[in-house]
């Protein structure tokens, strides 16, 4: 499929969207909208995650420090996880990666910034070299949204407020969808983050291996996974929702030793929760940018 028409199929599928693919071996890439800012929602655990793991190879913090976690002090409700336990837990830091990064644990995540906050992850990131990513806020700030106020039953409300709330220059009625003010970053920004983590680079390299064996162990596999996964191949990646907003970045290792970094970052236009036809849209162009640079033709 040309350009133009996977800009018409996400059109048309009540989509908008920023994606790229690059070759990490020979740079060579392809994208829609690659520079497009987007409040990244649970992306920002990628970031957190090199971010921690940095300090730990410096010994500012202990990988195996228990860190104790109350149910009832949770600011950072999420659909799994620690913000689900009923009685307080002793998590070793290092286990608290996982959560955040493997499950999408929110409460696990807000854990992390209480001992790296938003302004430390930013300099770790500039330090590294890896710019374009704004870290503004931790998780508790992403979760208070419409949808949480008003309950499932009238969580359409929320997304047609997201959908319809938007300015001409990406601001928003919400602070959590309003670039300015959010957690941002493009397709382009991840796409050098994951080779950064995926080839040698700045970040330390059992920083790296920690955060791809994390992204490799990740259990939300309903986007892109599909059609990454193969048992010729190995799919290793983030996702990221918040009400309209369903993301995805990974890498994907080919058995001939090929690797390419994918993002997808996009908004739905369709006021409903679940919408499993978007994810398979964001699937299948994603795969199509994908084909056409392994092909050569990126």
């Amino acid at each position: 499929m040309t350009l133009r028409e996977l800009r018409e199929a996400l059109e048309e599928g009540g989509l908008r969207g920023s994606f790229l693919v690059r070759d990490l071996d020979t740079g060579d890439e392809l994208g829609i909208d690659p520079d497009v800012e987007y409040p990244i929602a649970s992306l920002v655990k990628v970031p957190l995650a090199i971010a921690t793991l940095e300090r730990v190879a410096r010994g500012e913090l202990d990988p195996a420090a228990p860190i104790v976690v109350h149910p009832e002090r949770v600011v950072a409700p999420g659909p799994n996880g620690l913000s689900k336990f009923r009685h307080p837990a002793t998590v070793a830091l290092d286990d608290l990666l996982y959560l955040a990064v493997a499950i999408s644990d929110n409460a696990a995540a807000e854990a992390l910034f209480a001992l790296t906050p938003p302004a430390e992850v930013v300099a770790e990131l500039r330090r590294l070299g890896l710019d374009g990513i704004a870290v503004r806020h931790p998780m508790v700030d992403m979760t208070r949204t419409p949808a949480e106020r008003l309950g499932r039953e009238d969580a359409h409300l929320a997304h047609s407020l997201a959908i319809m709330a938007t300015t001409a220059g990406r601001g928003h009625a919400l602070p959590q969808l309003d670039v300015s003010r959010a957690n941002t970053g493009t397709a382009r920004v991840f796409v050098t983050l994951l080779q950064a983590l995926w080839r040698p680079s700045t970040i330390r390299p059992e920083a790296a291996e920690r955060v791809r064996e994390l992204m490799g162990n990740g259990v939300m596999r309903q986007r892109l996974a599909p059609d990454f996964t193969s048992d010729a191949s190995r799919w290793s990646s983030k996702t990221g929702s918040l009400l309209n907003l369903r993301h995805e970045v990974g890498v994907v290792e080919h058995a001939n030793g090929q690797a390419f970094a994918v993002a997808a970052l996009t908004e739905s236009q369709v006021p409903a929760v679940v919408q499993p036809g978007a994810e398979a849209l964001m699937a299948q162009v994603a795969r199509a940018l994908h084909d056409e640079v392994r092909a050569g033709r990126g």
